[in-house]
């Protein structure tokens, strides 16, 4: 049986950016939601005891995939992020060397990942991810699937549907993506890399 995950922050913590509202919808009802459906399309599937990430990488498109993924896909969203007053403006190490091997600066790798937010069509994800040699790959993910299934290994994510964002910033998905740099932890984002 999978729990909803304890925020690491308090509601309120991530203003302006997310407001305590949309953390309330978006992780007290609609991942609560996954949580539940997921719990109780497991019964008998053959899939009890799979941790998240084996669940989405093998099974099909269905009920169990998509309420599988959006479970996984929120837990590293909301996982990722810590108050604007406590985050690093960027990544160090081993990942921001990449980061600048492959687009140069951390500027032009916020860009490109913003402009595949925005261009998602419908709802889904857009995220960073890792291959097995370390280069990395931004990808844009439809519905609930997550980079996994591809054989990559995720590290950050923006979540472009539109309960993420909409009490906040209406129908400004790039003005709702722009801000998040503001929150991001990127140690966390750098442990996944490591």
């Amino acid at each position: 049986m999978f729990t909803l995950i304890q925020l690491p922050y308090a509601m309120e913590a991530l203003e302006p950016v997310i407001s305590a509202e949309t953390i309330s919808f978006h992780h007290g009802k609609h991942l609560q939601a996954y949580v539940d459906n997921l719990n109780k399309l497991l019964l008998g599937s053959g899939f009890e005891g799979l941790s998240l990430v084996d669940i989405v990488r093998q099974a099909p498109a269905g009920a169990i995939f998509n309420n599988a993924g959006q479970i996984l896909n929120h837990e590293m969203y909301f996982t990722q992020f810590k108050p604007a007053s406590e985050a690093a403006q960027g990544p160090t190490g081993a990942l921001a060397a990449q980061i600048e091997k492959q687009w140069g600066s951390l500027e032009a790798f916020k860009t490109e990942f913003e402009t595949k937010g925005v261009g998602l069509f419908g709802s889904g994800w857009v995220w960073l991810s890792a291959d097995a040699d370390g280069s990395l790959v931004i990808t844009q993910e439809q519905g609930a699937s997550n980079p996994v299934v591809k054989g990559l290994k995720p590290l950050l994510t923006f979540d472009v549907w539109e309960h993420a964002y909409y009490l906040d910033y209406q129908n400004r998905r790039a003005a709702h993506l722009s801000a998040l740099w503001q929150i991001v932890d990127w140690e966390v984002v750098e442990g996944r890399f490591e």
